[in-house]
């Protein structure tokens, strides 16, 4: 290697990537996200023995927060670029902790519903706001490596809080102990959030016109689409997979073991996916996960036996792994500065718009038709997502980045 570029190298090295911050913003993040997907495999078995809800209507109910965090993150976007980021930060935060609650306390179907659903509204926010700030503490030469790292927290929280949330449901058949952890995780999270210092940013007095582009980021939009895809086939398969693993499969504490192996794939990829984004390999980090992802849910769909089951839980996280912190280093480099929290949530957005398809398509698959149906429709779902990366996305990100 020659010299210039050793030097460069421990240049980097030097700028430290886990401050103090950075490490509050993924813990705080991980909190967020257990709180939320401990309870997330479990619902739909609530909600049948609670309520006696069918399926359709368990794909609307439990698709209600995907729409509320659609409606607000374009929004959060905006604001969390246009005023104080720490104060944004923990006020929507405290709001998301404190709407556990509802649960507690929601005793028909209806309320539920309504709780469930306005409850993705802070969630949405704070998704936006709390990633902005973790980029806005990391280094800027460290700042790949760094967002690879941030998504690990969520993505772990993603796969480890169902195991813990089906676990303890097995030992105890308790669901509102379960409310009350989520509660009082969120809680701890709220409290590390609130102690991040920031720099002071004074707000934007500049009154710009107003543009699609200020909620959106609209040169992305080929991405966007991208992600929307994956994004329905995460809402179905982490939605049902529990219900799915009882009813057909006979497996039930089990479901806990497919959510840990796919925590443990979504923590090797990123663990080795980091290594690679820190030297740029970003389109290529990208095109390892959308192909082990396909393999995965196609796996999932066509073999209904357990050791498919869990083989295919490492596949998806393993590629879930690689894609996404690609996918959202790509959004930044395709921003301006001032366009850090609309490129935060742009990808959130189309990540949750596909969530919330998949929710409801799955839930109606499932009640007319069959769980074979639904999983299918993920399968061909991450196909289609994988031909547009590859015949488009691509192509896209390199024309079009900033950075």
């Amino acid at each position: 290697m020659p010299a210039e570029a050793m030097a460069a190298e421990a240049a980097v090295l030097k700028e430290k990537l886990w401050n103090r911050n950075y490490c509050k913003a993924m813990v705080g993040n991980f909190m967020l996200f257990f709180s939320f997907y401990i309870l997330t495999p479990l619902l739909p078995i609530y909600l049948d023995a609670q309520f006696a809800a069918d399926k359709d209507v368990m794909g609307l109910v439990l698709s209600g927060y995907v729409v509320a965090a659609l409606l607000v993150r374009p929004f959060s976007g905006f604001i969390v670029d246009t005023f104080d980021r720490k104060k944004v930060l923990t006020l929507c935060f405290f709001i998301f902790f404190i709407l556990f609650t509802g649960y507690i306390g929601a005793g028909t179907l209806l309320l539920f519903a309504i709780v469930r659903t306005l409850h993705g509204l802070p969630f949405g926010a704070v998704t936006v706001a709390n990633s902005t700030v973790a980029i806005d503490v990391l280094p800027s030469s460290r700042r790949n490596e760094g967002i690879g790292f941030y998504g690990l927290s969520n993505n772990l929280a993603m796969a480890f809080a169902p195991s813990v949330g089906i676990w303890i449901y097995d030992v105890t058949g308790n669901f509102m102990l379960l409310f009350w952890i989520a509660l009082g995780v969120a809680l701890a999270g709220f409290l590390t959030v609130s102690s991040i210092k920031l720099k002071k940013r004074e707000p934007v007095k500049e009154k710009k016109p107003m543009s699609l582009d200020r909620f959106f980021l609209t040169r992305a939009w080929v991405l966007a689409a991208n992600i929307l895809c994956f994004g329905m086939c995460w809402g179905i398969m982490s939605n049902y997979v529990a219900i799915y693993g009882a009813e057909v499969l006979g497996i039930t504490g089990g479901t806990g073991v497919f959510f840990m192996i796919l925590s443990f794939g979504l923590f090797a990829s990123r663990l080795q996916g980091s290594k690679a984004l820190a030297k740029g390999k970003i389109v290529e980090n990208a095109a390892v996960g959308v192909l082990l992802s396909l393999a995965g849910f196609t796996l999932f769909a066509a073999v209904e036996h357990g050791w498919a089951y869990y083989l295919s839980a490492a596949l998806i996280g393993l590629g879930n792994g690689h894609m996404f912190p690609a996918f959202l280093n790509m959004f930044i480099k395709m921003a301006r500065n001032d366009q850090r929290g609309t490129a935060n949530s742009s990808i959130l957005t189309s990540w949750d718009l596909g969530m919330g398809l998949g929710i409801v398509a799955g839930g109606f698959l499932l009640e007319y038709i069959s769980y074979s149906a639904a999983f299918w429709g993920a399968a061909v779902m991450q196909l289609a997502g994988t031909l547009i990366f590859y015949l488009f996305t691509r192509s896209t990100f390199a024309s079009r980045r900033l950075s």
